[in-house]
C-alpha cells in the first residue's frame, strides 16, 4: 500500500509540474509561432490553461489524500512538500478563478486583443493581468520543482 501511495504522490505531482513545463515551453510559443492570429492563439492557450489547472486541482487532491494515507503523524500537513502543494492549489485556485475571468471578459470587451493599441486602458489592464497569470504559473512551477524534491526525500525514510 505505501508504495501505491507513493506512486500516487510522484505521478500527481510530476504530471501537474510536466503539464505546467509542457504548456509554457511547447504549446504557447508553438502556438503564437505557428498561428498568424495572435487571438487565436491566445484562445487555444487559454483553453489549454483552463484544462492545465483541472489537472492541478486533480493533481493536488490526489496527492493529499495520498500524502494522508502515508501520514505517520498528524504533522504531515505541515511537512515542507505539503505546504508546496496547497501553495501550488491556491496559487492555481487564484489563477483559474480571480485572473482568468477578467482576462476573458476584457478579450470580450475589447474583441481583438492584438488589434487594441498598447495604451488603451483595456489592453493596459490586459497586458497586466497577462503578466500576473505567468507570474502565477511560474511560481507554480517552481513550487512544484521544490514540492517533488521534498517529496522524493522524505522517501528514503
Amino acid at each position: 500500500m505505501t508504495s501505491t501511495l507513493r506512486f500516487l504522490q510522484i505521478f500527481a505531482l510530476g504530471t501537474w509540474v510536466g503539464s505546467i513545463i509542457y504548456l509554457s515551453f511547447v504549446v504557447a510559443p508553438g502556438v503564437f509561432g505557428i498561428l498568424s492570429n495572435r487571438d487565436q492563439a491566445g484562445n487555444i492557450v487559454g483553453y489549454s490553461l483552463t484544462r492545465l489547472h483541472l489537472i492541478g486541482l486533480i493533481g493536488a487532491l490526489v496527492y493529499l489524500i495520498a500524502g494522508l494515507g502515508l501520514a505517520k503523524s498528524a504533522k504531515w500537513p505541515v511537512t515542507p512538500a505539503a505546504i508546496l502543494v496547497i501553495a501550488m492549489l491556491a496559487l492555481t485556485l487564484i489563477s483559474e478563478h480571480a485572473v482568468r475571468p477578467q482576462m476573458a471578459a476584457l478579450r470580450t470587451e475589447m474583441v481583438s486583443v492584438d488589434a487594441t493599441p498598447p495604451e488603451n486602458p483595456l489592453r493596459v489592464r490586459f497586458d497586466r493581468l497577462h503578466r500576473v497569470s505567468v507570474q502565477l504559473e511560474g511560481a507554480t512551477l517552481l513550487l512544484g520543482i521544490a514540492a517533488l524534491f521534498f517529496t522524493a526525500r522524505s522517501f528514503r525514510s
